[in-house]
């Protein structure tokens, strides 16, 4: 395929016979292209974009760096986050694509740069739906195959089970759990047979299933209703949080009192639990990070907590979990373009992401540790997974408070959990 970068890497050859490649990039400005939601209904995950990208080019000429950012929104839709990142290669000609939440956002730039030859660092995603939907054929395992130029830090699907179960097992329940899986790259992988009904069925749990649906639904009797008359004492699921929000409105409205509600990605943020009142106390989530961690950041020497304050005082609002991932995307880019040989050429910057690594503010990020299956290993780093409980203070507020901690001892808890009542 004769791609942009064919083209500029000829063009180069026949400019500069003679001129060795390094020696092309001296005194250039390394361009980074970044994408992200930052409207619509997966907002909430840009929270922090404008902190993190102005903390990371105020941080830049003391690591030595010269840099531009070009940031782009996917607006929330998998169409217009190609649409950008192809604007961001073939129009603003990036050196790098950096990218961030949801499968939505990050496997369209993703396959954008594979095919374009420039080299992606993509986080907030699990790493199955990212790294299994951009195969040609999600269903059969012995097609899959590893990428060039794509490279991915986040959780998986294995981890957040363990966090849920482990969450689920301290409390007294009947096992009875109903799944709300949406139409999506997360709902689809969620509710797969990588997912979470075979982990369940091993783990003693009885699942009810009332099929996918569309995002942005505004009615969910239905759901409800099988769940109710599963007498389901947990519910499971992955929506968006506008979905959420009417779903557990209108769930208390029809009398669906389970013991414990876990929803991943729509209880990560304090806006979403306190857009709920008092329905958002004690219910529960995936944690990926928070001022609590015990990791400090390599651009800047900061702890966790100290991150998280400075956004708080800079955006004039409680900390959000994305804070931790976009810096540490920054500092994954910043590690690479300095160990580059030539970080304008898409090969070399591609070598040296691959090379990772770094402790950074959301702990280590290596490629090619053996806690990735072998399929995916070259290509995703695993960053640890805690879970947490929303506590409702007299103020109105919410706390987000560590109750799991099994599979990452080294982040601290905060209580146990709590039933709802």
């Amino acid at each position: 395929m004769f791609t942009r970068r064919n083209f500029l890497q000829t063009s180069a050859a026949v400019a500069a016979v003679g001129l060795a490649a390094p020696a092309l990039a001296q005194g250039t400005r390394v361009k980074l292209g970044y994408v992200s939601p930052q409207t619509g209904p997966l907002s909430a995950f840009s929270a922090a974009d404008k902190f993190m990208v102005d903390k990371f080019l105020a941080a830049a000429p003391g690591l030595g760096l010269d840099v531009e950012v070009i940031v782009k929104d996917s607006q929330s839709n998998p169409n217009r986050a190609a649409e950008v990142a192809k604007e961001l290669v073939s129009r603003d000609e990036v050196n790098l694509l950096l990218v961030a939440s949801t499968p939505e956002t990050t496997n369209p730039v993703c396959s954008v740069g594979e095919a374009e030859e420039i080299p992606v660092i993509s986080t907030v995603a699990p790493w199955q739906p990212w790294f299994i939907g951009q195969q040609g054929n999600p269903q059969d395992p012995a097609s899959w195959q590893g990428f060039d130029y794509a490279y991915h830090f986040f959780w998986g699907l294995e981890d957040a089970i363990a966090v849920f179960l482990g969450m689920w097992n301290s409390a007294d329940t009947n096992k009875a759990v109903g799944a709300l899986w949406p139409n999506d790259a997360d709902g689809n992988a969620w509710a797969s047979p990588v997912g979470m009904p075979p982990a369940l069925a091993e783990a003693g749990f009885k699942l009810t299933d009332p099929g996918r649906y569309q995002n942005l639904t505004d009615d969910f009797s239905a759901q409800i209703n099988a769940f109710k008359q599963s007498g389901a004492d947990i519910l499971v699921g992955i929506p968006i949080p506008p979905d959420f929000t009417t779903f557990w409105t209108q769930a208390k409205q029809q009398g669906l009192n389970p013991k414990i509600v876990t929803m991943a990605k729509a209880l990560l943020f304090p806006e979403s639990v306190q857009a709920l009142g008092p329905l958002g106390h004690n219910l529960t989530s995936e944690v990926w990070w928070t001022p609590n961690h015990p990791f400090k950041s390599s651009l800047t020497g900061e702890s966790s907590a100290q991150l998280a304050a400075g956004f708080e005082a800079a955006a004039k609002r409680q900390w959000t979990q994305p804070v931790g991932f976009v810096h540490a995307m920054f500092e994954v880019a910043a590690d690479a373009i300095k160990r580059a040989e030539d970080p304008t050429d898409g090969d070399a910057l591609a070598k040296a992401v691959a090379a990772t690594k770094l402790d950074s503010i959301v702990g280590r990020i290596e490629f090619g540790r053996d806690n990735v299956p072998e399929f995916a290993r070259a290509n995703v780093s695993k960053t640890p997974l805690v879970g947490g409980q929303w506590r409702r203070k007299d103020d109105g507020n919410f706390d987000l408070v560590i109750v799991e901690n099994a599979q990452a001892p080294e982040i601290p808890r905060g209580g146990d959990l709590e039933l709802l009542g």
